[in-house]
């Protein structure tokens, strides 16, 4: 796949190109921090449009760094096929690359502070989220050795969990987010990171003239191989998520209440960003595709958050490790690249669509189960 990176570099690379090729206005933000071979790190930005358009398509890639692969081929793979020539009459394209550069470089998760950006966007000057499941297993979340021994002791804590308190039980414990761990996985972090704040400023200036957003969070590691599930970041009796449903399509779930594959979680940035937009009607999406079975996500998360609270990232036994997280959320198999880019791609050609849907558009066609069942 031509538009698929097989590191940060030539993601960015390819990114900067293709925008660069097609037209597109190019800006970078630079981060303090470095690659792992000292290189820069950045966030960079393609507008395709007019800058005073009223009506603004966004795509987002990288937000949870590893995951970046995916967000990254499809921006490019949407810039290479001309997909901006689609754009209605007084409607823009924000593509922001690489929201987590340090993540993304580094194949991690989180951020140069251990610092889950889908648990960050909080009010910090408030009572902190409380998590007390996390609590009752952190330990053996995070062991400070990973020896086999250690493996297999914290591994036996952990099923011994689950089998009293139920698998879902577990991934909302572990991945609901949490406040109290520095060191642990899913950790919201003490102030707001340099993604958001870095973001949210870029959200405010570009679109700061816009009356209508769609926005595309591009995201894996959870669900069947393959399937990118549409997530809606509203609960299903806010107005809002039938308006997102009735673009994005049916198979759109809600985070909230169940049925969907990701847990509710606190301080997600697409339930944060209408608020950053007050003047204009933001309907966000993120977009989740599957890799491998949740055991071995969670095994490879688990490893990885131990090499960089205990061990070395940069020594030659880490590359077990990284070769690990990286399979957990991204697949070098060229079908299931072809069919994540190809949802990606229909994701984006529907936000773009539902540009030019009336602002009270209801989800015509869905059921009553649909709106109960979705």
């Amino acid at each position: 796949m031509n538009s698929l990176g097989e590191n940060y570099d030539q993601a960015r690379s390819k990114f900067v190109e293709a925008a660069g090729i097609h037209g597109g206005q190019l800006e970078r933000i630079t981060h303090d921090a470095r690659a792992p071979d000292g290189g820069d790190l950045s966030v960079d930005i393609a507008w395709f449009g007019d800058r005073s358009a009223s009506r603004v398509f966004v795509a987002l890639s990288g937000v949870h760094g590893v995951e970046g692969f995916f967000g990254s081929a499809t921006q490019i793979e949407w810039m290479l096929r001309g997909e901006y020539r689609r754009l209605p009459k007084d409607a823009a394209a924000l593509l922001v690359h690489a929201v987590n550069p340090y993540g993304f470089a580094w194949l991690r998760r989180t951020n140069e502070d251990n610092v889950d950006l889908n648990r960050n966007w909080i009010d910090f000057d408030r009572p902190l989220p409380d998590n007390s499941r996390y609590e009752e297993i952190a330990e053996d979340l995070c062991p400070a050795s990973w020896s086999t021994a250690a493996q297999a002791s914290s591994a036996a804590g952990l099923s011994a969990w689950r089998e009293r308190n139920g698998m879902g039980a577990y991934l909302q414990a572990v991945t609901g987010g949490q406040w109290r761990h520095p060191d642990g996985l899913f950790f919201g972090g003490t102030a707001p990171s340099w993604s958001r704040m870095v973001l949210t400023e870029i959200l405010k200036s570009y679109l700061a003239g816009a009356a209508r957003v769609m926005i595309v969070d591009f995201h894996t590691g959870l669900g069947p191989h393959g399937y990118a599930e549409p997530i809606i970041h509203r609960r299903r009796d806010d107005p809002g998520f039938a308006r997102t449903r009735s673009w994005i399509g049916a198979a759109a779930t809600s985070i909230y209440g169940g049925g969907s594959i990701s847990a509710e979680v606190h301080g997600d940035g697409l339930s944060a960003m209408p608020a950053l937009l007050p003047n204009a009607i933001v309907d966000a999406v993120s977009l989740e595709c599957g890799v491998q079975p949740i055991d071995k996500v969670d095994t490879a998360l688990r490893a990885d958050n131990w090499l960089h609270a205990h061990g070395d990232p940069t020594a030659p036994e880490a590359m077990e490790i990284k070769k690990l997280i990286r399979g957990a959320f991204h697949s070098d198999d060229s079908t299931w690249q072809g069919m994540a880019v190809g949802q990606g791609l229909a994701a984006c050609r529907a936000a773009v669509g539902g540009l030019s849907l009336p602002t009270d558009a209801a989800a015509d066609g869905l059921s009553d189960a649909d709106h109960v069942n979705g």
